[in-house]
């Protein structure tokens, strides 16, 4: 980010987050009761902001929010500040839309039911429909915001790529995560163990330039998998593909096409 106290201030306030660690040009953020660091922003002055058309690299990060009264909340709260956010209803989760002071995305978000989500052929129903806001408005019940709730967490990352079918080959074949969500135009969207998706794909910036070195961006993104044996089997799967990996302790470090970088860790 180009400014980190403007970046800080936007998080706590807007986003309802609060500073767990700070030191010069960092900052690592967490639910406002939590612990588990969800946003580490990283300061370089004079970064330049992402353009209106975007960039390929971060399209948006989403925080997944534990329950839908804690979504209509935060709808209230952004109404008191007077931000208006893009909104929609995806069938299998509402969705709230902002961009950071350097233009970073962030979705907000709560899901709907799993039982509730239409699934055929292995393949998950999403939609872009009209949100509806009064209803989420009464699921609040009135009660003020006061912060991102306790299990708070970052429900998917969502990225501007330059070509399908070679995140397809990077992000499925490679990392092995599940193709659940296939018809969306421009998209692919990615998951494990049956969740609509972790890691969305699209290529909506088609044309744009990868975010370098000098632009505000997604410098690195986590997965967090079960057991250190899961670590390395993905690292094995994506070298075998053909991709550089880095062993970092137990954690492996690979970066997608679009110069992104991922981090493969053990959440245990």
């Amino acid at each position: 980010v180009a400014e980190l106290e403007r970046s800080v201030q936007y998080y706590e306030q807007v986003l309802g987050l609060r500073t767990l660690e700070r030191s010069t040009g960092r900052a690592l953020m967490v639910s406002r009761h939590g612990s588990v660091p969800l946003v580490e922003l990283n300061e370089r002055p004079g970064a330049l902001p992402v353009p209106r058309r975007g960039r390929l690299g971060l399209y948006h990060f989403a925080l997944l929010l534990p329950k839908r009264s804690d979504l209509g909340r935060f709808l209230a709260h952004l109404a008191e500040l007077g931000v208006f956010p893009g909104m929609s209803d995806h069938l299998v989760s509402e969705a709230l839309y902002l961009t950071d002071p350097d233009g970073l995305g962030i979705e907000v978000y709560a899901d709907r039911p799993r039982e509730s989500w239409q699934v055929k052929d292995s393949t998950i129903a999403m939609a872009t429909d009209p949100l509806d806001v009064q209803d989420l408005l009464a699921a609040g019940a009135g009660i003020p915001w006061s912060g991102a709730p306790a299990g708070t967490r970052v429900g998917h990352v969502h990225l501007h790529v330059g070509d399908l079918k070679q995140a397809e080959e990077f992000f499925h074949a490679g990392l092995g995560l599940d193709r659940v969500i296939l018809g969306f135009p421009g998209a692919l969207f990615l998951s494990a163990g049956g969740y609509h998706h972790h890691l969305g794909t699209n290529t909506w910036a088609a044309g744009a330039p990868s975010a370098k070195e000098g632009d505000a961006r997604l410098l690195e993104w986590t997965i967090g998998l079960a057991e250190p044996s899961v670590v390395t089997a993905a690292a094995e799967s994506l070298a075998a593909a053909g991709h550089a990996v880095v062993r970092d302790k137990g954690d492996a470090l690979v970066t997608d096409p679009w110069g992104t970088r991922i981090r493969i860790t053990s959440a245990g």
